[in-house]
């Protein structure tokens, strides 16, 4: 065959990828509840072994196995092969729970207990700033949702419908990128607690500063991504981001921005506030100006045109982020109220606060939303419009309100600790290995994970394959990030970008 027909036939190949990737209107939102609640439900069945049997402790190599096919497996089923029936998957994940403690409760070791005194003397206390395991699951679940879909929508076993949407409507991916933004917003949070606690406020252009730092070597993989894409002529959707602009540049510009808004908190304090109203003025402008159909149908003749996507979304990722940051200030304390005193009562007020939550963003999404009560807007991931931010947010809440429900039923422990020692015993307990891992290094692995997707693409013609060699590809990648993740972990290594 002659170079030419080589050529031609790359070409096509690429532009058929290119088709294929893309989808025009998405699934339905209950649709993708259902196989998103898969997570949910799996972490019940791990839940159920780790409190009922102490099944992965020590984490052996069968443990390893077993963390990995229900919280690594069951989501790349649900998006595959189970992607019609999630409600199948469920139920036989939820199956050996009945057998789980069918079991009798083994007799629990005795240990000798050290003297008061003892106890007294080396016990250290608790820190306001807990890490709390159904946060570090929450994100650990969204990481590995991110890296599975990313190489999993490149073969036909994956469902067009959970691939991004091209205009209007909701799919899989589109809640996974802003669900990305939405976890990076609550770890946000964590400094800006510190802050608090210590009664001081950092100089704007201190955090500026510091912001522009965390910035770089985001931009910097912006760069890189670009470079690669172009030169490998690696196939791509314009219509996501732009021409130049990726998801890499989005996050990069996302710190000092949020720098200039937290002088905003002074006069509204409230970051979900902030994010409505950001997004807001956005959807008005979207609306009453000549903005959505220059983003929708312009021309792409200039720079700025050509990345006319990824700069006017970034109002609304912007958007999100803050909301995110707002559900960090409410979910990474230990305690929302300093008249409680015990855990079970802070972690009552916890669940009340995060399920009031839950029903303002359902109720404003709705109302955005629906044709006959409400502005019957449509969601678009392109635009990154009002009800896309009013949906990114219900969803996410309803996620970690979910995990922390699974967490306070199965380890009550996790949140009734007395001191720092037993805390952390009980989160390396309640917290699973791979989530852990996950959570750790978790843009040093998605970057990874998008090195693999690349090097499968160019490797194999993921369009042609069939479903056997198809899961075959994923289990495999899916094995290799998991053991990527799990090494840095178990060598003590956190890779900060």
């Amino acid at each position: 065959m002659s170079r030419a027909a080589e050529a031609a036939m790359a070409a096509s190949y690429k532009a058929l990828k290119e088709d294929f990737v893309s989808n025009l209107t998405g699934g339905s939102i209950s649709e993708i509840n259902l196989v998103t609640a898969v997570s949910p439900v799996a972490l019940v069945c791990w839940a159920a072994l780790q409190s009922r049997l102490s099944f992965f402790k020590p984490y052996t190599p069968l443990a390893f196995a077993v963390d990995f096919l229900l919280n690594v497996g069951a989501i790349l089923l649900a998006f595959t092969l189970y992607s019609d029936k999630p409600l199948l998957l469920s139920i036989l994940l939820l199956a050996p729970v009945i057998m789980v403690y069918a079991i009798p409760k083994p007799s629990p070791v005795r240990k000798q207990k050290p003297p008061p005194r003892k106890l007294a003397k080396d016990s250290e206390p608790q820190t306001p700033l807990p890490k709390k395991p159904f946060l570090t699951i929450y994100r650990g679940a969204m990481m590995i949702t991110t890296c599975i879909a990313i190489l999993a929508v490149d073969f036909r076993i994956f469902p067009r419908r959970f691939a991004k949407v091209e205009n209007w409507g909701t799919s899989l991916m589109d809640v996974g990128v802003g669900s990305f933004v939405f976890s990076a917003g609550i770890v946000a949070a964590r400094p800006l607690l510190k802050e608090k606690l210590a009664g001081k406020t950092t100089p704007v252009l201190t955090r500026l500063s510091r912001s522009l730092r965390h910035s770089l070597p985001l931009l910097v993989l912006g760069f890189i991504r670009l470079y690669t894409v172009k030169g490998l002529d690696y196939a791509e959707h314009v219509t996501e981001y732009g021409v130049h602009w990726n998801f890499f540049f989005t996050l990069g510009f996302l710190p000092p921005f949020v720098a200039i808004f937290q002088s905003a908190f002074q006069i509204i304090p409230s970051y979900a506030a902030l994010g409505i109203m950001l997004c807001s003025l956005y959807q008005i402008a979207l609306e009453f100006t000549d903005l959505k159909a220059f983003v929708l149908t312009g021309p792409r003749d200039n720079l700025f045109s050509k990345n006319r996507e990824g700069i006017f979304s970034f109002f609304g990722y912007l958007a999100i982020f803050l909301a995110g940051q707002s559900t960090g200030m409410i979910v990474i304390p230990r305690s929302l109220s300093k008249t409680l005193t015990s855990g079970a009562a802070q972690r009552k007020r916890l669940l009340l606060t995060l399920g009031a939550w839950c029903a303002v963003w359902i109720s404003l999404f709705t109302i955005t939303s629906s044709y006959n009560y409400g502005l019957n807007l449509t969601v678009s991931r392109r635009l990154a419009n009002l009800p896309y931010f009013f949906w990114i947010c219900a969803f996410n809440s309803c996620q970690i309100t979910a995990f922390c429900l699974v967490e306070t039923i199965f380890f009550p422990q996790a949140h009734q600790s007395t001191d720092a020692k037993t805390e952390a015993e009980t989160y390396e307990a309640s917290s699973s290995r791979v989530f852990e891992a996950y959570n750790r290094n978790g843009l040093a692995v998605f970057l990874a994970a998008n090195l693999l997707t690349g090097l499968v693409n160019l490797t194999v013609p993921t369009l042609n394959v069939g479903e056997i060699e198809a899961m075959v590809i994923l289990f495999a990648y899916a094995s290799v990030v998991t053991g990527l993740a799990i090494g840095l972990d178990a060598y003590d290594i956190s890779v900060k970008l």
